[in-house]
């Protein structure tokens, strides 16, 4: 079973890389969301899914 994620994971990690989402994606969360959704959904990305995240609000430090 563990080996399936960790295949499951290269292979989004791969599709990730084609996008050159690890090169020319922006430094913020929502960059970040995209690479690691496209991570999770690995061999989904070659199936047509292409996740994206648009806006992400991170919550404020309490004063």
């Amino acid at each position: 079973m563990g080996i399936v994620v960790v295949v499951w994971l290269l292979i989004g990690a791969f599709a990730a890389f084609q996008r050159d989402y690890f090169e020319n994606t922006p430094t913020n969360c929502a960059g970040a969301g995209t690479v690691a959704l496209t991570v999770l959904a690995g061999p989904l990305n070659y199936l047509g899914v292409n996740p994206k995240v648009a806006d992400c609000n991170l919550p404020e430090p309490s004063q």
